[in-house]
């Protein structure tokens, strides 16, 4: 059967089966850096007019625990061009530069797999108080901190898009270059986009809770509308092996408002009647072309559905889950995000600790990130506790989505506990699967990565698969791996306001994984793993300002 042959339901467990990592070979990739074409790790429109953003100058920001806080918890700010580049600053903006001799690299909010960001943001936003007259669709630049404002709207289609949301409501959008992961991850490529922008997904919906508005995906449209709204179906605009592909819109609404919907009116039309400004500068000389991410892609092109809108209603503020953690704010716990290069195989976490770690991670409709995505949680952690203080080590199961755990029970190894540990909140479906050291088979199964078994915990971030795939058609493959990386970056911010620190490990052996729990089929995929511990640094790095050229 040659791959015209196959529906995109077949292509997407296809492409699955063919890019997983086994003991005796990995996923195809050339196997080697070719350093002369490493792609530039920053997209620009040459041509469109810039807008420069403003960098906070102090910490005004809300307490970090605001940032998990029902509506309400922060203040909400007014939409001008000091928020949105506030906005920016802590979602896809540069948090720090790295450097050992001669060598720079930029480290930015939205962790990346390999520090390469296949993802781009755009916004759409109506006339803002200093930053332009018109509707307007721009590029965020994060190197610069600046707006490339890529097309000028009619402010006819402006009113008619943006009328059926709330006032000051403006719109993010994120597209992926596959070229920049497939430069290093070959065939996987596809799957680290998709954890990434699971990444960006949550950064902008902290970054959007710390001035107190709400980010809804529009997880309604299709990936042809928000292709032709973002401008990336304009071929001409693009090297033709560096296209950019078309992820999500989401709205970013004050907290106020009443109501939003997933799925607003056609949007194509405003992009066809648009003044286009500029066009993407060429990010590598020369280029491979991997055959089966593009029939992936393809596969998992998202066609319109109708998605119910969003309601909710300001909250007074409620006590958080689980242990309190220091009261550091918002900007300094994005800010300082790392993700881990090794952990130290000592440090423990207090049990309370992890306790409310876990149920930041279980999904809430009315709460940041979890609006970013529509729909049921389908992804659960097994649990490999190595060092929590006053909880046995072992195998571990959070269930994180209704209903759950009756097809997880019946999925696994028919001799696990599933017995609930000792002070774990009645509303934490946490289960005790196995109990007994697993360091070793957490670092055997990540790839023989010690990572994976010298921090306090590592996680295998479960999928229900076939079903979603078959039930919701076969774009629901990258929402998975989107809900994977949301909770990845709920992780890393979690681990960083408890004084220790995370990392995602996207290079696992798959079926050594399912082999472990009992998995037999493909009921339940492992999509991401992580790990949280003790972190150990390297002092040959030195850390530098995101923005020196401009004092910051």
């Amino acid at each position: 059967m040659t791959t015209q042959d196959l529906t995109a339901a077949d292509t997407v467990i296809a492409y699955h089966e063919a890019t997983k990592h086994h003991f005796d070979r990995f996923a195809r990739s050339l196997g080697y850096l070719d350093w002369a074409n490493q792609p530039d790790p920053f997209r620009r429109y040459p041509g469109a007019p810039e807008h420069p953003l403003p960098l906070a100058r102090d910490d005004s920001s809300p307490p970090y625990e605001a940032l998990h806080g029902p509506p309400g918890a922060a203040p909400s700010q007014p939409v001008n061009v000091t928020m949105l580049g506030l906005f920016f600053e802590h979602s896809l903006a540069i948090s720090a530069w790295k450097a050992y001799r001669d060598a720079q690299w930029a480290l930015r909010c939205n962790p990346s797999s390999g520090n390469l960001h296949p993802t781009e943001g755009y916004i759409i936003c109506g006339p803002a108080a200093g930053l332009h007259e018109g509707p307007a669709l721009y590029h965020y630049a994060p190197r610069e901190h600046v707006l490339e404002r890529r097309a000028d709207w009619a402010e006819r289609d402006w009113a008619r898009f943006a009328g059926v949301f709330p006032p000051e409501t403006f719109f993010v959008g994120l597209g992926s270059v596959y070229w920049r992961e497939a430069w290093k991850y070959g065939e996987r490529a596809f799957r680290y986009c998709q954890h990434d922008v699971g990444h960006a997904l949550a950064a902008l919906a902290f970054a959007a809770a710390m001035l107190g508005w709400r980010f809804v995906g529009l997880d309604g449209l299709s990936s042809g509308t928000v292709g032709a709204v973002l401008g990336l179906d304009r071929s001409a605009d693009f090297h033709p092996e560096e296209r950019e592909h078309p992820e999500i819109l989401a709205a970013v609404c004050p907290v106020d408002a009443g109501a939003a919907p997933r799925t607003p009116p056609d949007l194509a039309a405003a992009a066809v009647s648009a003044e286009w400004h500029g066009a993407a500068n060429q990010l590598s000389a020369e280029h491979v072309d991997w055959m089966v991410i593009g029939a992936v892609h393809e596969a998992t092109e998202k066609p319109a559905t109708d998605v119910p809108p969003v309601e909710w209603k300001r909250g007074a503020g409620e006590e958080s889950e689980g242990a309190a953690v220091a009261s550091a704010t918002a900007r300094r716990i994005i800010l300082q995000r790392r993700s881990a290069v090794a952990m130290d195989g000592e440090t423990a976490m207090p049990r309370d600790v992890f306790y409310r770690m876990l149920s930041r991670v279980m999904p809430r409709p009315d709460r940041a990130p979890w609006l970013a995505l529509s729909g049921p949680a389908r992804v659960h952690l097994a649990l490999f506790v190595h060092r929590v203080t006053d909880l046995a080590p072992g195998l571990y199961c959070l269930v994180r989505g209704d209903g759950a755990e009756t097809a997880l029970r019946g999925a696994m190894h028919g001799h696990f506990a599933w017995e609930t540990p000792p002070g774990c909140p009645p509303e934490l479906p946490l289960f005790l699967l196995l109990e007994g050291p697993c360091d070793t088979a957490a670092a055997e199964v990540s790839l023989h990565q010690d990572i994976a078994g010298d921090g306090a915990f590592s996680a295998g971030m479960l999928a229900a698969f076939e079903g979603p795939i078959g039930d919701d058609g076969p774009w629901a493959y990258r929402r998975l791996f989107w809900e994977a990386g949301v909770i990845g970056q709920v992780l890393y911010l979690e681990a960083e306001a408890a004084g220790l620190r995370a990392t995602g490990i996207g290079a696992y052996f798959d079926d050594a994984v399912h082999a472990l729990l009992g998995l037999r089929d493909k009921a339940f995929q492992s999509l991401y793993h992580f790990t949280v511990g003790g972190p150990v640094d390297d002092p040959r790095l030195t850390t530098l300002p995101p923005y020196p050229q401009r004092g910051a």
